[in-house]
């Protein structure tokens, strides 16, 4: 089988849209005599990040002996932290060809949790995928907002979603409508955007878990937190709900859009990228720059209607977009 390592900052069993990615890919890729593998901090002393303890910061102090340990056919470095960083001081130092993924808009992230410049951001990201052979990312609004940035290797890369997990089932009678939101519970996915909906005769669910949890679960006694939720259990939230709602202008897609639609869910969310590359408006769902609008735009749409529109989105699709870009190391 062909080995393709996949270089990342995330731990295997993290739960978020880059693990969540990777793992998908897995299944598919073995069908066509692949086989994926990581280095991830696991390998290295690592610490959790002080305010943020999703993200691990490693040191990779061993990283040449460690890819040499690891031969592969294939280099994919998925995230541009620590271990990333280091893979790619090798591989190009080494004349080593490799693809490159962007995930995350990190420029407006960092410029809502730190007050870094965006500019400043930017040149680092420029930098980071300027030797790729590939850079993968998400959507089509992303890929152009790249190029706009100087970058001239960007490939629009599709996302998929588990039919056997997320799909429609009936619904259970209830007196009040059901809004949802599933995220990290980080201050840049905006959560309070959501916390904040006053519509009658609705209740609000956020699933999910993070450092700002305690926070939100202080101020917001209204909204029902359940913290982690996976699988069948994770389906049913999506399958009960009425609105799924995307408070987020951060994530360059959101897994989280296509896992409702799948069930029949319809999203109501900002006209922003990643929401403006899934939501069909009158389809399954609505964008607007008032939450409030859009959920109450939302209600009206036919579930039916909002689980067809999920159905090209496929992981099949997704493998075979990264396949056919792999780069031959030499």
């Amino acid at each position: 089988m062909k080995k393709i390592l996949v270089v990342t900052d995330n731990l295997p069993d993290q739960i978020n849209g880059v693990v969540t990615t990777y793992k998908n890919l897995e299944s598919c890729a073995v069908l066509d005599d692949y086989n994926i593998v990581y280095l991830s901090p696991r390998q290295f002393p690592y610490v959790s990040c002080p305010g943020y303890p999703e993200v691990k910061l490693a040191l990779p102090r061993k990283m040449a002996k460690t890819l040499e340990a690891i031969p592969a056919d294939y280099y994919h470095i998925a995230t541009e932290g620590p271990v990333g960083l280091w893979a790619r001081a090798y591989l190009t130092k080494r004349g080593i060809n490799y693809n490159t993924s962007y995930h995350t808009r990190f420029p407006e992230g960092l410029h809502k949790l730190l007050k870094i410049p965006p500019q400043l951001t930017w040149r680092y990201i420029r930098w980071f995928h300027k030797h790729s052979g590939r850079c993968l990312t998400t959507t089509q609004t992303v890929k152009e907002q790249l190029e706009q940035h100087g970058l001239n290797n960007v490939v629009t890369w599709t996302r998929g979603v588990d039919r056997e997990i997320f799909n429609p089932q009936p619904q259970k009678h209830r007196q009040l409508t059901t809004l949802l939101c599933v995220s990290r519970v980080s201050a840049e996915k905006s959560l309070e955007d959501f916390c904040r909906l006053q519509i009658p005769n609705t209740k609000k669910i956020l699933v999910g878990d993070g450092p700002q949890l305690g926070y939100l679960r202080q101020h917001y006694p209204d909204v029902i937190f359940t913290g982690f939720k996976v699988g069948h259990e994770l389906a049913e939230y999506y399958q009960q709900a009425d609105v799924f709602v995307f408070p987020s202008s951060w994530d360059t897609f959101g897994i989280v859009m296509l896992e409702a639609i799948a069930c029949g869910t319809p999203v109501a969310a900002y006209p922003v990228p990643g929401p403006q590359d899934v939501v069909e408006c009158g389809v399954n769902g609505y964008l607007d720059r008032d939450l409030s609008v859009a959920v109450v735009r939302a209600l009206k749409l036919d579930r039916d209607l909002v689980y067809s529109s999920s159905l090209h989105w496929t992981w099949q699709s997704c493998w075979e977009i990264f396949r056919d870009n792999l780069v031959r190391p030499r």
